[in-house]
């Protein structure tokens, strides 16, 4: 495959470096610090046309593909995590669910409004005690006549205090039996649905994440994405995308610290000369650069695949398992090339340090990725 950046890629890239730039390095650390959700910035990105990269023209989107999808994240992770990370949850999870498994009316209802900007989306899956086991989830629907009553909770959603429109993925048969999970969607103020908890986190702190509540919550059969049972196959290929931009997102992070490092050690003398002239230094930045770029091939044939409508379940794990922990290796290098500055809240790299590790644990963890190359490699 070949991995040439055509000119729309470069021009999106471009579009999102010069907001990231320009909208949101201000604030990063204010909003990081008072864990502050910037609602207006995602108005603005649907104005450009970030907040529905994916979702063709005819629904409001940008129409276009999984390279400039790629391209617009990294711009901005290597800005603000937090901020790559909301773009990421709202473009692949809700709005790519509903792009992908809803019906032509569902689509005409929900996207436009999604990829403008003027919605915010969140999607659940995960709960208290079923994360990585999400067959034996415990939020459940029961069908009532024409409606569906939904009670439970989802936990460490992106956005699930803001979100507008939510796709939550519920259980409506036994637990862990096949075939035992519907996604539909749930409107913010529907009678029942409530947020609750944010949770207080080391890192991506200017990104939502909080429990959305469902007590007796009740919606339209029209609201079910796709056939009753297809929840948890849907979550899955939603999943796949998802960790393409994780990797994507990881990718930026980690670009962000390399680059950070680098103009550092080639400014900061010691002995009369830049610490990057050091071999110690230079090596630590030969291999971030390495370790980066490669993870950056490997998500560039995930987006590639993913694009053609190509099987893409172990090339997506791969460069999300791989990116994620090149991001956090990375980030941690950064920081001691920066020494005592890089432990300061006065220099970037400590936040870059603590937005890293999310990488290898949101949308399946480093050890869920190797178990799905695992079996795949077997088969």
């Amino acid at each position: 495959m070949q991995f040439q950046q055509t000119e729309l890629t470069r021009q999106v890239a471009q579009i999102a470096h010069d907001f990231a730039e320009q909208a949101i390095r201000p604030h990063v650390m204010e909003w990081d610090e008072s864990q502050f959700f910037p609602r207006d910035v995602f108005h603005r990105l649907g104005e450009l046309g970030l907040m529905g990269v994916l979702v063709p023209e005819e629904y409001g989107g940008a129409g276009m593909g999984y390279a400039e999808y790629k391209a617009a994240i990294i711009e901005v992770a290597k800005v603000c995590g937090s901020v790559g990370l909301s773009l990421a949850a709202h473009n692949s999870l809700c709005t790519g669910h509903i792009l992908a498994f809803g019906n032509e009316t569902q689509k005409k209802q929900w996207l436009p409004r999604l990829a403008a900007g003027q919605a915010i989306g969140a999607w659940g899956l995960t709960e208290a005690n079923t994360g990585s086991d999400a067959s034996n989830m415990q939020c459940t629907a029961v069908r009532d006549g024409n409606d569906w009553i939904l009670n439970g909770a989802k936990n460490w959603i992106t956005h699930g205090i803001s979100g507008d429109i939510a796709v939550v993925i519920t259980r409506t048969g036994e637990p862990r039996a096949k075939n035992n999970a519907t996604a539909f969607v749930v409107e913010r103020g529907t009678p029942g649905f409530q947020a609750g908890k944010k949770e207080n986190k080391l890192g991506m702190r200017a990104s939502e994440t909080a429990e959305m509540i469902f007590d007796q919550c009740r919606i339209p059969d029209a609201n079910r994405l796709g056939e009753v049972g297809d929840g948890f196959h849907q979550s899955m290929k939603i999943l796949d995308g998802g960790r393409i931009s994780i990797a994507a997102l990881s990718i930026g992070i980690a670009k962000g610290a390399y680059e950070a490092a680098l103009t550092y050690a080639q400014q900061r003398e010691q002995f009369g000369k830049p610490i990057a002239q050091f071999q110690a230094i230079a090596f630590k930045l030969a291999d971030m650069a390495t370790e980066i770029e490669a993870a950056d091939l490997l998500t560039d044939q995930a987006a590639a695949r993913k694009q053609a409508h190509l099987s893409v379940t172990k090339e997506a794990a791969m460069a999300k398992y791989y990116a994620s922990e090149v991001c956090v290796k990375v980030a941690n290098e950064a920081v001691q090339i920066f020494g005592g500055y890089g432990y300061t809240k006065d220099f970037p790299v400590e936040k870059f340090y603590r937005d890293s590790k999310l990488c290898t644990i949101g949308e399946g963890t480093s050890e869920i990725q190797k178990l799905v190359i695992a079996r795949s490699i077997q088969r």
